[in-house]
C-alpha cells in the first residue's frame, strides 16, 4: 500500500469515523445541553429530541442522493465539500448560544453527514483493487467498529471532564485532518456512466415528510396540542408522506425505485429495518437521558456501562455472520430482535432510587461501580447487546442477497436510510408519550395541576429538577420520569418484536436470490 493509499484510507475512516462518534457522544451529552442552555421557542425535552431527530431526519433524507452525486460530481470533491460542511456546523453546534440554534445547527450538519456516510465506501471501493480491497475494508471495519465499541466511555469523558461543547468541536481538528489528507493525496474518481438525472424533489420530499411529521408530533406533545405550527407541520408532513410513493411511481428517475419492492425479502428486510433501527435510536436517546437525568449517572458512568454491548458487537459480528451464511438469516432475524425486547423489558424492574454510579477520573475511588451497576442496568444492556449482535450482520446480507448485484448499491442505499428515518419519528411519538405520561404522574403522586405552565417550565421529563426545587416535587418528579421511560421502553420493545414478526413472515427458509439477468431498477440517484 502506497503513502497515497495509506492517506486515503485515513481520510476515509476519519469521514466516516466523525459521523459515527458525533451519534455516540451527543446522546450522552443530551442532558448537560438541557441544564445549560436556554430556550424561549422550545421546550427542553422538545429541544432535546430536536437534536436528535432533526439531524437523523435529514441524514436521511438526503442519503440515497449523496452516493450518487459523487459518482458524477467526482467523490473527492463531494466528500471534501461534507467535511467543510461538517466541520462548520460542527463548531455551530459547539458554540451555540441556544437551544432553538444548536437544533437548527444539527439540522444542517445531517445534511453534511449525509455526503460523508456514502462516500467513505466508493472511495475505498475505487482507490484500491484486489486483495488491496478487501484489506482496505478490513482496515476500516475495525477502525469504525473501534469508535463504535470505544465511543461511549470517550463521549463520556469529553462531557465529563471538559463539557459538552466538546462533543461537538472535537470534530472540528478531525475535520481539518480529514481535509487535507483528501486535498494532498486522494485521487479525484468518478462514475463515467454515470446519468447525472439526480431526484432532488424526491429527496426534499423525503426531507418534508419525516421532518413535518416529527417535527409536528414533538412540537404539539411538547405544547399540550395548544400550537397551530404543530397542526400545519403535520399537515404538510403526511402529505409528504402520501406524495412520497406517487412521485416514485410517476417520476422517470426515481430516488427509490419501487421496483425493488415487489422483490418479497427485499421488501420484508426493509420493513423490519425501518422497526428494529426506529426503536434501536429512539432508545439510545431516552436511554442516554434516564440514566444521567432521572438516576444519576455520571456521563462517564453512562458510557462505561455501554461498553460490554459494543464489545459484544465488535467481537462476534463476524462470527454469527459466517454461522448465519450456513445455517441460514431467519433464525437470528427473529430471534435477534426478541432478545433486544427481552433485554429492554429489563428495565421494567429498575426503580428511580437505583443508586447511581457517578465516576469520575478526578476521584479514582468512584470509579469502582455499585451493586446497583450489575442488578439494574447491566444485565439489560448485556441482553440488549447480545440481540443487536445477531441482528447486524445477518441483516446486511439478506438485504444484499435479495436483489441483483446490478442494483447493490441504489439498494444498500435505501436500507441505510430507512434505518434513520425511523427514528425521528420514533422519538417524536415517544416525546408525546413520555411527556404526557410524565406530567399524569407526577400529578397524581403530587397533587399537582398537570396543566400548570410553572410545574412544566420547572419540571421536565428524564430531566433533573432544578436545584432548590421542593424535595417532595423532585421525588415526585424521579418516579414520574422512572415510570415515563418504562412506557417508551414497552413502546421500543413492541417495535422490536414486530420487527421479528415481519422477519417471520417476511423471509422464507433457503430462499433464492433472484436472477442476475433479471430487469435492473431505474435510480433517480444518477446511476
Amino acid at each position: 500500500m502506497s503513502r497515497r493509499d495509506r492517506a486515503t484510507l485515513v481520510a476515509a475512516i476519519l469521514g466516516s469515523a466523525i459521523v459515527f462518534l458525533d451519534g455516540t457522544i451527543v446522546n450522552l451529552a443530551l442532558k448537560s445541553i438541557g441544564q445549560d442552555l436556554p430556550a424561549t421557542l422550545i421546550g427542553k425535552l422538545e429541544g432535546q429530541a430536536y437534536i436528535t431527530s432533526g439531524y437523523l431526519a435529514t441524514l436521511s433524507a438526503l442519503l440515497i442522493l449523496a452516493g450518487a452525486l459523487g459518482d458524477y460530481y467526482g467523490r473527492r470533491r463531494i466528500f471534501t465539500i461534507g467535511l467543510v460542511l461538517f466541520g462548520i456546523t460542527s463548531a455551530a453546534c459547539g458554540l451555540a448560544p441556544t437551544m432553538e440554534l444548536l437544533a437548527l445547527a444539527r439540522v444542517v450538519q445531517g445534511f453534511s453527514g449525509a455526503l460523508l456516510v456514502p462516500g467513505s465506501l466508493s472511495i475505498i471501493t475505487a482507490t484500491f483493487e484486489g486483495s488491496a480491497r478487501g484489506r482496505a475494508f478490513g482496515i476500516w471495519a475495525a477502525a469504525t467498529s473501534g469508535v463504535a465499541t470505544l465511543g461511549p466511555p470517550i463521549g463520556g469523558i469529553i462531557v465529563g471532564v471538559v463539557g459538552w461543547r466538546a462533543a461537538f468541536l472535537i470534530n472540528v481538528p478531525l475535520v481539518i485532518i480529514a481535509v487535507w489528507l483528501t486535498r494532498a493525496y486522494m485521487r479525484e474518481s468518478r462514475d463515467e456512466t454515470a446519468s447525472g438525472h439526480f431526484d432532488w424533489l424526491g429527496a426534499a420530499v423525503a426531507a418534508i415528510a419525516v421532518g413535518g411529521v416529527s417535527f409536528g408530533i414533538i412540537r404539539g406533545g411538547g405544547n399540550q396540542w395548544q400550537d397551530p405550527l404543530a397542526f400545519e407541520a403535520l399537515a404538510v408532513g403526511l402529505i409528504g408522506v402520501v406524495a412520497f410513493p406517487i412521485l416514485m411511481a410517476v417520476r422517470p428517475h426515481p430516488l427509490v425505485p419501487l421496483s425493488l419492492f415487489r422483490i418479497r425479502a427485499f421488501a420484508a428486510i426493509n420493513l423490519s429495518t425501518l422497526l428494529i433501527y426506529g426503536a434501536l435510536y429512539a432508545n439510545f436517546t431516552f436511554f442516554a437521558l434516564f440514566i444521567q437525568g432521572t438516576l444519576g449517572y455520571s456521563p462517564l458512568a453512562a458510557g462505561l456501562i455501554s461498553l460490554p454491548g459494543g464489545l459484544l458487537l465488535t467481537f462476534l459480528s463476524t462470527r454469527v455472520g459466517t454461522i448465519a451464511g450456513r445455517i441460514g438469516a431467519r433464525p437470528f432475524l427473529v430471534g435477534g430482535p426478541l432478545i433486544m425486547a427481552a433485554g429492554l423489558l429489563w428495565w421494567l424492574r429498575v426503580p428511580a432510587d437505583s443508586t447511581p454510579w457517578q465516576a469520575s477520573l478526578s476521584d479514582p475511588s468512584t470509579l469502582i461501580p455499585p451493586l446497583s451497576v450489575f442488578t439494574d442496568p447491566l444485565p439489560s444492556l448485556l441482553i440488549f447487546g447480545i440481540g443487536i449482535t445477531l441482528v447486524v450482520a445477518p441483516l446486511t446480507s439478506t438485504l444484499m442477497s435479495s436483489i441483483p448485484v446490478r442494483n447493490a448499491g441504489i439498494g444498500s442505499a435505501i436500507n441505510n436510510a430507512l434505518s434513520r428515518i425511523g427514528s425521528p419519528l420514533v422519538i417524536g411519538g415517544l416525546t408525546v408519550v413520555v411527556t404526557g405520561a410524565f406530567y399524569s404522574a407526577l400529578a397524581a403522586v403530587s397533587g399537582a395541576d398537570p396543566n400548570s405552565a410553572s410545574l412544566r417550565k420547572e419540571f421536565v421529563p428524564l430531566n433533573p429538577p432544578p436545584p432548590g426545587a421542593d424535595p417532595a416535587l423532585a421525588a415526585a418528579a424521579r418516579l414520574a420520569s422512572t415510570d415515563a421511560f418504562h412506557l417508551a421502553v414497552l413502546v421500543c420493545a413492541a417495535l422490536l418484536v414486530a420487527g421479528a414478526v415481519v422477519n417471520l413472515v417476511g423471509l422464507r427458509s433457503g430462499q433464492a436470490h433472484p436472477e442476475p439477468d433479471g430487469p435492473a431498477a431505474p435510480s433517480g440517484a444518477g446511476s
